[in-house]
């Protein structure tokens, strides 16, 4: 391979290494961040003692959370200029001011309340601190808007034009470039994704302490409050992400060929591969098990509708499909095991079971981490369904790297391995560490434990309130 495949290759593997790891926090920290605002409502409203503890004890375990997600966040911006410097200048224009909004709305927004939501409680009046954790969580939305409005942007351009120097720049409104076509699409299902991957950890942690009968108020009703999550947002996700891939159909539909596995094109219905080994050298899928028709039913509502496959796209415009074909599955087959797991939960609840049914805890458990693994498997089927092209159709993904050797970005590469893996480790062990003990009356104050293991606060004083 050359060299500059090589540098091509590595530069993708380190994009793709980091952002996985980045998106992880963003995922969990928005659907915890709005989760913490409806606890601390409702104890502003009932006075309950449990949902204050709870509150604090989710409290601590968002700051960490987030605290990675930042630190993960700075390093991307940095690998546009130092392995995507082409990417930069050629789209700068439009990319750079999404981005920047980003700073200027959410993060600022953030960081102004962020202050107040971890270490204000008992210093501020309870209106002003409720107001604070709302806005905190406000700007983890804000944030995806403007981050998917960019990716969006790349996935189906809009309101752009091409200047003497090669640069996209912006034609006419900016409305239309910040509501392209896929973007609202991708805005509900990524920020939905968000709020099941927080139902599935809080609805995991309150089952491990069910399971070790730490039946407290607390625990009984963040699982109770994780589990109406689940079933009455999973149905809702199932239709927007259906949603999201007639849209996808529309604008890119290569990506949804090789989502699907169609090599071939199907004059008179196509079907729907549930399961195979796509081979893209022989342009099949091999040893498919499929449903007649019903890929035409799902995406042109008629049985028998033709359907164009990939041997209508020149092999250099076709993305990896075998990659895409089972990421989509992985997602896919999850979000129908969440929708399980809910109706599941119904049943318990209107047999007054739900948390004395093991089962039903152990798979709650076992789903615990399902949200994250859904995430990624998502991103990767949007991401790599868009190759081989950085900007859809207008700019390819070998000619936006920059002019870097290999072994300059094989040496970034592997300190990015062992840093992350590091440092992110050791957060994630904490945060573990801090689910490892059940909510109860008494919970320690907010962010103090977080910061305290980092070394960065002391412990309390004689005396004072622990």
């Amino acid at each position: 391979m050359a060299d500059a495949e090589t540098a091509l290759l590595l530069a993708r593997i380190q994009f793709a290494f980091t952002v996985s790891f980045h998106f992880i926090f963003p995922a969990f920290s928005i659907g915890l961040a709005s989760y913490l605002a409806v606890i601390e409502g409702l104890w502003l409203k009932t006075g309950e003692a449990k949902y204050l503890n709870l509150f604090k004890y989710w409290l601590k375990i968002f700051a960490l959370a987030f605290a990675m997600g930042v630190v993960s966040g700075i390093v991307l911006s940095y690998q546009f200029g130092t392995n995507w410097s082409v990417f930069s200048d050629r789209a700068g224009p439009i990319v750079g001011p999404l981005m920047a909004y980003e700073v200027l709305t959410a993060f600022f927004l953030e960081a102004g309340f962020l202050g107040v939501m971890l270490f204000g409680m008992g210093r501020v009046g309870k209106g002003l601190h409720f107001a604070a954790t709302c806005m905190v969580a406000f700007g983890t939305f804000l944030s995806a808007f403007w981050i998917l409005s960019a990716n969006s942007w790349m996935q189906t351009p809009t309101g752009y034009a091409i200047n003497a120097a090669g640069q996209f720049v912006p034609a006419g409104s900016w409305l239309d470039i910040i509501f392209n076509p896929s973007f609202p699409y991708r805005l509900v299902h990524t920020v939905l994704a968000a709020y099941l991957t927080t139902a599935l950890v809080v609805g995991g942690v309150a089952a491990w302490h069910l399971l070790r009968k730490r039946d407290t108020p607390e625990v009984r009703t963040m699982f109770s409050m994780a589990m109406w999550m689940l079933a009455l947002v999973a149905p809702v996700q199932i239709f927007v992400g259906d949603q999201h891939g007639l849209n996808t159909y529309e604008h890119q539909p290569v990506k949804i060929m090789a989502m699907e596995g169609h090599f071939q094109s199907h004059p008179e219905g196509a079907p729907l591969y549930l399961f195979g080994i796509p081979d893209q050298a022989a342009q099949s899928v091999r040893h498919p098990v499929a449903i007649p028709h019903l890929g035409s039913l799902l995406l042109e509502h008629d049985l028998n509708a033709p359907m164009r496959g990939l041997d209508t796209v020149p092999l250099e415009d076709q993305p990896p499909a075998a990659i895409i074909f089972w990421s989509f599955r992985i997602m896919v087959g999850l979000g129908f095991l969440m929708l399980g797991l809910g109706l599941w939960s119904l049943v318990a609840r209107w047999r007054k079971k739900l948390h004395d049914w093991t089962w039903l805890h152990r798979f709650a458990l076992l789903m615990g981490p399902a949200g994250f693994v859904a995430v990624i498997a998502g991103w990767v089927t949007t991401e790599v369904g868009r190759q081989p092209w950085v900007i859809y159709g207008l700019l390819r993904t070998r000619d936006a790297v920059s002019p870097i050797g290999a072994p300059g970005v094989t040496g970034s590469l592997i300190a990015f391995v062992i840093v992350y893996f590091a440092v992110f480790a050791a957060g994630t062990w904490y945060i573990l560490r801090l689910m490892a003990h059940a909510p109860a009356e008494g919970e320690p104050a907010q962010a103090r434990l977080p910061m305290r293991a980092a070394g960065i606060m002391p412990g309390p004083a004689d005396g004072e309130e622990r």
